[in-house]
């Protein structure tokens, strides 16, 4: 009993030792840069739920690895640093510059802009992407996690600048910037015990943030919860919407095979996934490396508008399209995946022939597949206000 009670007084006293210094920097820190409005305030007693959300039973699929899971207070960092443009070498671009909470954490445009021009691909949606069994990132999969994916586009000479190369800063500048701005030392304090800024700290904040922007409220979830399986009718689809599941779950002959690489109930890509025929490119010629896509969920809005143009190369601007694409690929290449190619002889893909009763089905099912909450919940938007300023509410009121 003694020693249980030593263990848990260093506890408290680390604690107490840890909060007298946060509230040390905060006192100067908040009479520097008090609110300028309701908004623009992160309050460190009461941190939003990012940890214990609640995910439905039949989500199983998890890329989450565990020397980074999330926390609420790893996470509150990563999101002031996704939508912090001091993260750019001229101050002008942010995470989320590419990737807005109102289009389901994608961009509406076909190339994003960056600190020195365009993005060579269209940005990927981020929602849901920690329930997933492929780790790797990227249209192609050039980042071995997200972790390793979080801080790639600061690096990026055209994203966001901090590339040491063709006269950009180098990283270690980054982290120069922000060790002198004090709200950073009181939140990575308060996330990782010391106000020690690495890139691995970085990387570990955003990738919480990210793996905590999550959308089990669409109808799919709805009748899933209630049906107890893929498969059995949804009793709050349509005859149409049911009708389009199923063609989405068998394969070819019977359905168009969608499943077999956007697996439901998470809609993640299936690893070792190959090119889905889609070869273009934004800057011209030919992309062969695109193997990975986001996650199928919350691909349109609610009344179906798309939340921008699709794939990679932004070519496809409906789900119709998407649709029509899936329905008849004319084209081989030497990475189209192995389920993509049809029976026609060498060098073709996959003819389905579906009518279009079929095509209208399978899109009035994936419309199924969007949430609402997303797209509004506090927790995964802006913390600045309209001035671009940040406060912190260290302590309760009557603890100062």
């Amino acid at each position: 009993m003694k020693r249980k009670w030593r263990r848990e007084s260093t506890t408290q006293q680390t604690a107490v030792t840890l909060w007298k210094s946060i509230a040390a920097i905060a006192l100067g820190f908040l009479s520097f840069e008090k609110a300028r409005s309701s908004d623009g305030i992160v309050d460190l007693t009461a941190l939003p739920n990012y940890a214990n959300q609640a995910v439905p039973s039949y989500i199983e699929r998890d890329n989450t690895p565990d020397n980074n899971a999330i926390s609420n207070a790893g996470a509150i960092l990563g999101r002031v640093l996704f939508y912090d443009k001091r993260l750019s070498r001229n101050e002008t671009i942010s995470c989320a510059s590419c990737h807005r909470q109102e289009n389901a954490f994608g961009d509406p445009s076909a190339a994003s802009t960056g600190v020195s021009g365009l993005t060579a691909r269209h940005s990927m949606r981020l929602v849901n992407i920690r329930f997933g069994q492929e780790r790797r990132m990227f249209w192609d999969e050039r980042a071995t996690s997200v972790e390793d994916q979080s801080t790639r586009p600061i690096h990026d000479h055209i994203e966001m600048g901090f590339s040491g190369t063709n006269g950009d800063p180098r990283f270690d500048e980054l982290v120069e910037r922000l060790s002198a701005i004090e709200t950073y030392q009181v939140l990575f304090t308060v996330a990782f015990g010391t106000s020690q800024i690495t890139e691995t700290r970085m990387q570990r904040a955003l990738a919480q943030f990210v793996r905590s922007i999550q959308s089990y409220d669409s109808r799919f979830d709805q009748g899933r919860e209630v049906a107890g399986s893929d498969r059995a009718p949804f009793p709050n689809f349509s005859a149409s919407e049911n009708r389009g599941k199923t063609l989405f779950l068998d394969p070819p002959g019977r359905g168009a095979g969608c499943a077999a690489c956007h697996r439901p109930p998470e809609f993640d890509i299936t690893p070792g996934s190959g090119n889905n025929g889609v070869t273009g490119s934004l800057s011209g010629g030919r992309d062969l490396a695109v193997t990975r896509s986001p996650s199928l969920r919350d691909l349109v809005a609610e009344d179906g508008t798309p939340h921008g143009p699709m794939m990679h190369d932004a070519s496809l601007l409906s789900l119709l399209d998407v649709i029509n694409h899936y329905d008849r690929i004319d084209s081989d290449n030497p990475e189209l995946d192995r389920r993509l190619r049809g029976r026609r002889g060498p060098g073709v893909g996959q003819n389905l022939n579906l009518s279009t009763r079929e095509k209208l089905d399978l899109v009035a099912f994936m419309r199924t597949l969007t949430g609402r909450a997303v797209y509004t919940d506090k927790r995964w938007s802006d913390p600045f206000d309209s001035h671009g300023h940040l406060s912190l509410i260290l302590l309760p009121s009557s603890g100062l």
